[in-house]
């Protein structure tokens, strides 16, 4: 005897419910590697603690913020993505980013020094004084972008997303590399010279990505 085929909503549901699984699994990842990036933090080593307004305070505090909006946009991409390769990309992207702000949060903590300083955005860079446009740092998206992006579907949603996550990408490089140049605390070079690295092989995915699924 043929069953009945399952009603629409039914199916829906179910593909609904596992995406809504997925995006629970990808949040408890990122508590998971926040906290390992905590970990990390306490254990690296350091003798001289870096001051409130040196370079690798500056970098630790605008890199966790330039991180957090890459996080954010990350995860959505993981929940809306209809290409699964972008929704793998964006859970490595999410996973990674949140892990490096836990380091970064964990030698200010170290260092005996806040989560936020003085110093405008980006200060910590002899060369960025035209690098912060309206209060956003480099690569980082707008108000109104973020908007669009939440409110794009398919392979829309997709393209504007690879779009702003390659500008994001370019500029947490910029600024990666600026402290590489400034500053030779092992662990803070360390983990730029990562930062440099991941992101670089990052966009060249972003990139064939785009070669498939188009641009904005």
């Amino acid at each position: 005897m043929a069953t009945a085929a399952a009603p629409d909503d039914e199916v829906a549901g179910r593909g609904s419910g596992r995406r809504s699984a997925g995006t629970a699994a990808l949040a408890l990842a990122i508590l998971l590697g926040l906290l390992l990036g905590f970990a990390g933090g306490l254990l690296a080593p350091g003798l001289l603690r870096p001051g409130d307004g040196s370079p690798e305070a500056g970098f630790a505090r605008d890199m966790s913020s330039h991180h957090a909006q890459a996080v954010e946009m990350a995860i959505l991409a993981h929940e809306k993505a209809a290409d699964p390769d972008v929704r793998v990309l964006a859970a490595d992207i999410a996973l990674t980013q949140q892990g490096q702000i836990g380091v970064m949060q964990t030698w200010l903590k170290d260092w005996g020094l806040g989560p936020t300083g003085r110093e405008p955005r980006m200060a910590w860079m002899p060369d960025a004084a035209g690098a912060v446009k309206n209060g956003l740092m480099p690569g980082m998206a707008t108000d109104a972008e973020r908007a669009e992006l939440r409110a794009a579907t398919g392979r829309d949603f997709d393209a504007l997303f690879l779009k702003l996550m390659l500008d994001h990408h370019l500029g947490g490089i910029h600024m990666a590399e600026g402290i590489l140049d400034l500053s030779d605390d092992e662990q803070v070079t360390e983990m730029a010279e990562s930062m440099v690295a991941g992101q670089k092989k990052e966009i060249e995915l972003v990139r064939s990505l785009q070669g498939r699924i188009g641009t904005p």
